[in-house]
């Protein structure tokens, strides 16, 4: 592809808990992407869910991405300190008529909803409070209406992807009663803060990206490319629970072996490093993944990625 403007890519955790494997997959994932291009690889600290935060654990991701080699370039951003410009959005939405209050909870949405529910964290909404609230309700949450036709992007794994909003989620959430805005909102405008032009990761992400396009379309901000990588899952193909193979608690086990489970990363991504590799030093292992890494060979589906032993 014919690129006229430098690429920027990013990796943005949050700090609920260490890196596990999956996360790990997305961070080399996204650095291969945006350093094999030539381009930029940022870092963000999705901080904006205060409640959930784990103290220490910024520091702790941080210094994970380090041991593997995984440098980023320029400062460190965080969502927290970008609370005033979500405001403007948001006001501006509201202005546009394109908010309203809902006063719905996620019981009375859950009995409700008839769609089935998706596999990421939209329980469809019915459209309750569309037309108004009913008197005498608190509110719980602003509302962003969406349209009854498809959103559609490419995807640079998976192809063509389209999703009705209206049918599949409905209108969703953008702040909650307290005053915290939802993620779909910041991580659309913390993309465009930073520059970002490609986002890179997970496939449980997917399903949330017709909104945030959604967003993009009513602030007028540009659309990055995506790519959504193959999940790491547990055994039998279940989901990897955050507590599961959390890589920083092993790093003191491994005995400076970083760069084996760095060279399955890479196979696990359908990249093909050599097996002298494997054990390597992981500035090397990442050297020969930007030189020779290869889009097309990213695999249609996941599975387990074992922690090195």
């Amino acid at each position: 592809m014919f690129r006229t403007t430098p690429l920027i890519g990013r990796f943005a955790p949050s700090p609920t808990g260490a890196l596990h494997t999956g996360s790990l997959v997305s961070a080399v994932g996204s650095w291969l992407m945006a350093k094999s291009a030539g381009g930029q690889w940022l870092v963000r600290i999705d901080d904006l869910d205060s409640q959930r935060q784990v103290p220490g654990m910024a520091d702790d991701i941080l210094a994970t991405l380090e041991r593997f080699a995984l440098f980023w370039d320029g400062e460190i951003s965080r969502q927290s300190l970008n609370l005033e410009l979500y405001e403007q959005a948001f006001q501006e939405l509201k202005r546009k008529a394109l908010l309203y209050p809902c006063c719905c909870s996620r019981r009375e949405i859950s009995q409700a909803a008839s769609a089935p529910h998706p596999t990421d964290d939209c329980l469809p909404y019915p459209g309750s409070c569309r037309n108004g609230m009913p008197e005498g309700r608190t509110v719980r949450s602003w509302r962003v209406r969406v349209t009854d036709e498809p959103v559609c992007f490419h995807d640079l794994r998976r192809g063509m992807i389209c999703q009705n909003l209206l049918t599949g989620c409905g209108d969703f959430p953008l702040r909650r009663a307290d005053g915290e805005f939802a993620y779909q909102l910041a991580v659309v405008l913390d993309d465009r803060i930073s520059g970002v032009n490609q986002v890179v990761r997970g496939d449980d992400l997917l399903a949330s990206t017709p909104r945030q396009i959604h967003l993009q379309r009513l602030l007028a901000l540009p659309q990055p490319e995506y790519c959504h990588l193959p999940l790491v899952t547990g055994p039998g193909g279940t989901k990897l629970s955050k507590r599961d193979n959390l890589v920083s608690h092993h790093l003191g086990n491994w005995k400076d072996r970083e760069g084996v489970l760095l060279h399955r990363v890479l196979r696990f991504l359908g990249q093909e490093p050599p097996a002298e590799l494997s054990g390597a030093s992981c500035p090397q292992i990442l050297a020969w993944g930007a030189a020779h890494f290869d889009l097309r060979k990213l695999p249609r589906k996941g599975g387990e990625l074992t922690l090195v032993s």
